[in-house]
């Protein structure tokens, strides 16, 4: 037996504690109250504290084509390729008329690399 019959104990007993762990962890879990689910969002509504973002995505693109304006109203568009996207919906128009974080007017050029965010307002 020798050999086997001691690693068979050590096992054994990794097993128990690893058990005992297990145990004090549903236990504590269950000692917790139970809430229901619009409890939980309507504590997490009140808390103050906490600051809400808005639920968004963000996903890589590149300029594919400048679109020139049709008349002298309109501005020029960018279409914008989306990686990752579904195919129908892989291309998006913006005017290409933006504005950088210093306020200065800047326009997307072909082929220039860009991050899409899509931003969704939260439910009321």
């Amino acid at each position: 037996m020798g050999l086997r019959g001691l690693h068979l104990d050590v096992m054994m007993g990794a097993c128990k504690e690893s058990g005992n762990a297990i145990r004090a962890s549903v236990k504590k879990e269950m000692a917790a109250p139970r809430t229901a689910r619009s409890a939980r969002i309507t504590e997490l509504n009140l808390d103050t504290a906490r600051i809400r973002e808005q639920p968004s995505t963000t996903m890589p693109g590149t300029v594919n084509k400048i679109i020139p304006s049709p008349g002298l109203n309109q501005p020029e568009k960018a279409q914008i390729g989306i990686s990752g996207a579904d195919h129908q919906y892989r291309d998006l128009r913006v005017e290409n008329a933006l504005t950088d974080e210093h306020g200065d007017d800047v326009r997307l050029k072909n082929g220039a690399h860009v991050e899409v965010t899509v931003t969704a307002e939260a439910k009321k």
